[in-house]
């Protein structure tokens, strides 16, 4: 499998001789496994995919005559084929990361860009002091949040595959390796390419709630777990570097949280209750328990000072003795050649406290707090007996991990849809019109029974019962787990003020309330569609207004969180109308919490796809408004893009590096400024008249909805057994009814990728017509926000084939031939126009590396595209009733989604 058709630049030469020597071996593995015939048919596939890009006809007729003849298994083995080429390319690119960031530290030339030795010098370059960066650090937290979603899922045992390739992969960075052991290190690839080959991608049953916590856990506990003391580590060397040797960087305050929704979100996911909640905290519990017990171990081991070389604290001693009354097996099983070995001893001590912990036993432990005290102990006796080199070290790791992981692994968001509260409250408060009155009402009636403390009435009723006993679950988590184990509860579908205050209501009816009144929970309203973001300010200055949520606020250290979603109001808008309205709302919420005194962090609902607020964080934060990050950064990480930046351990450092640089340098006085009036201007005619546009074509034309439902593999992504959570809120096949998800996937998937650019030309050709092609053209490149906006619709328009979405398009039949003739239209006015207005031939001409990486897929995925349109056709054909088929379909939809690397 080579790539004669993709141009490599000098420095990325590295990366086409591994995507050759992998994709040999993948050809012998294919060969091996699949037999000779099945190889020949993927070379000719491939060679005609790429005689089919230079436009040659017979390329797409041997094409068509492929995918054509194959029976259902046959068309799984050919995907299977193409998906396991695109796994070692996907880990052969982000290898070649790391060795592009190893190559640029080498040559000396300057800090790498983004890094956090560029963030730092940047602030002093500013003018800031240490005293003021470390002011400025202090206040901020960068927390990304794992969430499940059915657009990725692959299964642990091919992460773990994948793990141990990408070991080869940086091991074969070693120049100094011979000849024998680059035959090992390819052996060992070519020995988990094909047991990958020889275990079944996705599960045929749907995944439990309890499968998807086991999915996200495993990059929190087993990639970003051993990154976090490195972050540190590199931030204090940064420090050090732009401020002097002897900057003290050991008052460091903690920068990073995770979070996860997994086991919380009960949005429209009957699967999700109390009980998940409860199951969520024992595993994250058990989880980082076991992490630091094998850590303690570790650490055991090489902590082997004797008292007769070196002395220690006298608080040392006092601990051993404690925990030696608590757990005298444990003293009486240490050899005695050990009895003079204080840290070794305490440390099997306290790993013992640990297993008590998880049992609730003898000798437990309170909290984190206890644990990180008795670490600062043994770090404060290392340092004070001449230890600072012979294991301090590795214990400050132990003590940055703790801080950051706690008890608890990652903070369980909780999340329900506002109209769940209003039915609840509706039958708990007797009033059968309840939903129906105005929010002001409601927000009136709420507020007199929070501030008189009027009593819950007697009922029975299960969903009744179901809700409060999350509000209980929440309570109980405090309790048994801390107060960093729940995070905020954040309603979807905020609507009004009113929504905010029930929750704080049926909180305190579920028993959580304190003895002063005080509700321990942070409330975060969720604005997803345009109209709920434009109304965001005014909803959250009449709750900044009320006495009542004022008290609650003070309780929080007047800190709010705000969620604010990208997917709906895409879905709602279009991709500019969307991000313009989070835009605005960003700098009118910060405004105005400002101006009320209190701290706001924006929880931006990032999904995988441009549509769904994917992107570069680090650009998207830098470009936000004034004080939109001034209470720090929480983000969703979803789908694919969790494996895409936590899959391994130096991408994830990256990856948090940048999140931290950005939040920093937004955080201080140095961020973007407002831009000016006319760029403004501009911006509000993209948007409007790209909305427009987009609802013209979504809502407005009445063969729209059967086009989509014709022309995207909709039907198949509906039958998929990836997700716990249902693709639909409610019933119907309407675009209202469906959710983001499976709706941007739908899309994806057949190459259109409509959501994220459709309507853009409309937007941009009247603010060209009104303001002229030159001050649009200047807005572009000079302010962030538009600049960072033309350059994600660039790639999404990149990615999308109207050549192959025309065979899906043929598939809805002669309405199908007018409707795709708009959205073709469109596609080439919004590419002509972003050429024109970014001054290029070509798309991503600004962006090799990305052309680069879509090209190199292009000869893999065309091909799944078109067996995907003639599996539709002949599934369809059987009504839906040919398992085989289907089989052979959902098999095109995760090859797809692996080549594009963009789903959901």
């Amino acid at each position: 499998m080579s790539q004669r058709d993709v141009q490599f630049s000098a420095k990325d030469t590295p990366l086409r001789d591994d995507v050759r020597v992998l994709g040999a071996l993948v050809g012998d593995v294919i060969r091996e496994q699949g037999g000779e015939a099945l190889f020949e048919r993927v070379e000719t596939a491939r060679l005609a995919a790429i005689q089919r890009r230079e436009q040659a006809p017979e390329g797409q007729a041997t094409l068509v005559k492929i995918v054509s003849s194959l029976r259902g298994e046959e068309a799984e083995e050919l995907v299977r084929a193409f998906s396991t080429y695109f796994t070692v390319v996907n880990l052969a690119e982000q290898v070649h990361r790391i060795r592009r960031r190893r190559d640029y530290l080498r040559e000396g030339t300057g800090p790498q860009p983004a890094s956090l030795e560029h963030t730092i010098r940047q602030l002093a370059n500013q003018g800031m002091t240490f005293e003021e960066t470390l002011t400025l650090l202090t206040g901020l937290r960068v927390e990304p949040v794992f969430t499940a979603h059915p657009s990725e899922a692959t299964r642990r045992t091919l992460l773990d595959k994948e793990q141990h390739i990408a070991t080869c992969l940086i091991e074969r960075l070693n120049p100094a390796r011979t000849p024998a052991e680059e035959h090992r290190l390819l052996g060992r690839i070519r020995d988990e390419v094909t047991s990958g080959w020889q275990t079944e991608e996705h599960p045929r049953e749907r995944p439990t709630v309890m499968d998807e916590l086991e999915h996200v856990t495993y990059y929190v506990a087993e990639i970003v777990y051993h990154v976090i003391p490195l972050l540190y580590e590199v931030l204090s060397d940064a420090l050090r570097a732009v401020y002097g040797r002897d900057a003290p960087v050991e008052r460091l305050p903690t920068l990073l949280r995770f979070a996860s929704w997994v086991g919380g979100d009960m949005d429209g996911n009957p699967n999700v209750s109390a009980q998940t909640i409860q199951q969520a905290l024992v595993r994250h519990r058990a989880v980082v328990l076991e992490r630091y017990r094998a850590d303690l171990r570790r650490l055991a081991r090489h902590l082997s000072q004797s008292t007769s070389r070196v002395d220690i604290d006298p608080a040392i001693t006092e601990r051993i003795t404690k925990y030696g009354e608590f757990h005298p097996e444990v003293m009486a099983a240490v050899p005695p050649r050990h009895r003079d070995m204080p840290y070794r001893l305490l440390i099997t001590l306290m790993a013992e406290c640990i297993v008590a912990t998880g049992k609730d036993g003898l000798g437990a432990y309170p909290g984190p707090d206890r644990f990180l005290q008795d670490l600062r102990l043994i770090a404060s006796s290392l340092e004070n007996h001449r230890g600072q080199h012979a294991g301090l070290f590795a214990v400050r790791r132990l003590i940055r991990r703790v801080e950051t992981f706690g008890f608890h692994l990652a903070v369980l968001d909780v999340r329900q849809n506002a109209e769940v509260h209003r039915s609840v409250l509706g039958r708990l408060l007797g009033d059968e019109q309840w939903a129906k009155r105005s929010s002001r009402e409601r927000f009136e009636a709420l507020e007199t029974a929070l501030a008189s403390g009027t009593r819950m009435p007697a009922t029975k009723d299960p969903e009744i019962d179901s809700t409060l006993a999350v509000f209980s679950a929440i309570g109980r988590a405090r309790l048994r787990y801390g107060r960093g184990a729940m995070g905020p509860f954040i309603i979807s579908m905020t609507e009004g003020a009113d929504d905010v205050l029930s929750v704080l209501l049926l909180a305190r009816w579920a028993g959580l309330a304190s003895g002063e009144g005080k509700i321990p929970l942070d409330v975060a309203p969720l604005f997803e569609t345009v109209i709920d973001l434009d109304a965001a300010p005014r909803i959250m200055t009449e709750l900044y207004r009320s006495d009542v949520y004022r008290r609650h606020l003070a309780a929080r250290d007047n800190r709010q969180i705000v969620m604010i979603g990208y997917s709906d109001s895409n879905k709602d808008g279009g991709l500019a109308a969307s991000r313009w309205a989070v835009q605005r709302a960003q700098g009118a919420l910060a405004n105005v919490t400002d101006d009320h005194q209190c701290r706001l962090t924006i929880f931006h609902g990032r999904g995988g796809t441009i549509s769904r607020g994917g992107g570069k964080l680090y650009r998207a934060v830098l470009a936000g408004p004034p004080k939109a990050v001034c209470g720090g950064l929480r983000f969703t990480e979803q789908g694919e893009v969790i494996h895409a930046n936590y899959g391994m351990q130096w991408i994830a450092f990256r990856t948090l590096e940048r999140a931290l640089g950005a939040t920093a340098i937004a955080g201080s006085s140095h961020g973007a400024g407002t831009p000016e009036g006319r760029s403004v201007a501009i911006m509000n005619a993209i948007a409007e008249h790209s909305r427009a546009s987009y609802r013209e074509l979504v809502y407005q034309d009445g063969e729209f909805l059967e086009y989509f439902r014709s022309a995207t593999p909709i039907d198949v992504i509906e039958r998929m057994t990836i997700g716990s959570r249902p693709p639909s809120r409610r019933s119907g096949h309407g675009i209202d009814d469906l959710r983001a998800i499976p709706w941007v996937f739908a899309w994806t998937q057949s190459r259109h990728l409509l959501p994220g650019w459709y309507g853009l030309g409309a937007g941009l050709a009247a603010a060209v017509a009104v303001h002229g092609r030159d001050p649009v053209a200047a807005a572009v490149q000079s302010w962030p926000f538009l600049g960072g906006l033309i350059d994600d619709a660039e790639m999404v328009l990149a990615k999308a084939d109207m050549l192959i979405a025309a065979h899906y398009a043929a598939l809805a039949g002669p309405a199908g031939k007018r409707v795709f003739g708009l959205i073709r239209a469109e596609y080439e006015r919004t590419v002509e126009l972003v050429l024109r207005l970014k001054g290029t031939s070509a798309l991503l001409d600004q962006d090799p590396v990305l052309q680069r990486s879509i090209r190199l897929r292009n000869p893999y995925v065309d091909p799944m595209s078109l067996l995907q349109v003639d599996l539709l056709e002949r599934w369809r054909g059987s009504n839906r009733t040919d398992d085989a088929l289907l089989q052979a379909l959902l098999s095109t939809v995760n090859g797809i989604a692996q080549g594009l690397r963009n789903t959901g």
